[in-house]
């Protein structure tokens, strides 16, 4: 996707988000993957650069929470209406948890971040928002994951993720955990570095290459 272009795919969503315009987002968003923009790209220069602007509008009180929670939703539907675009045929017999830390309700990237693991063949199982940490444990038993992915939006949730990964190692010593989401654009990843097999991913495109060569 051309600079200029994502400039204007940009500004266009923004502000039909919001209008709270869900028709008119799904209709932008259809527009441009036929012009042959990827998921990838739509996922990181369109929606996610869309949700950090809308959230900084709220935090500096620009606009009102129930605007910010429409975007959301808006945003959460679209990933539901582009699932049929991201299943991949080949498939990997890999499998990975994907899942928010605990007290964490933003749901919309680690989302994102399943739907990647599945255009990658990968099995994913997206357990969403506000995970309890023993429940985790329990579905991971079952499930058997090769990996973990965990989201933290809210930089004062570290010491929860802390306690979270300390009781994980219990079960899952060598178990690889993947983390990232909107808490580390402020700090906190050299807090990781205590951890082993704990990986801080910033984005999309650095996830994917992770995945492709996780082995």
């Amino acid at each position: 996707m051309n600079e200029n272009l994502v400039t204007s795919v940009n500004e266009e969503f923004l502000d039909l988000l919001l209008k709270g315009n869900h028709s008119s987002c799904s209709e932008l968003v259809r527009k441009y993957l036929n012009d042959k923009i990827t998921i990838n790209e739509l996922y990181e220069d369109v929606f996610k650069k869309a949700l950090y602007d809308i959230g900084e509008l709220w935090e500096y009180n620009k606009i009102s929470v129930a605007t910010e929670h429409l975007s959301s939703a808006i945003v959460e539907g679209l990933l539901n209406e582009l699932y049929v675009n991201i299943v991949c045929d080949n498939k990997v017999n890999k499998t990975v948890v994907v899942a928010c830390v605990e007290n964490e309700f933003h749901q919309i990237g680690i989302k994102m971040i399943s739907d990647l693991f599945e255009m990658n063949g990968w099995n994913s199982y997206f357990l969403g928002a506000n995970t309890p940490t023993k429940e985790l444990i329990d579905f991971m038993k079952t499930v058997k994951p090769d990996l973990l992915a965990l989201s933290l939006s809210i930089y004062f949730h570290f010491p929860i993720l802390e306690n979270m990964i300390d009781a994980i190692r219990k079960d899952f010593p060598e178990m690889p955990i993947l983390v990232g989401g909107q808490a580390f654009r402020h700090g906190g990843k050299i807090i990781l570095e205590k951890y082993e097999n704990v990986i801080y991913k910033q984005d999309l495109t650095s996830t994917e290459l992770f995945i492709k060569n996780y082995n």
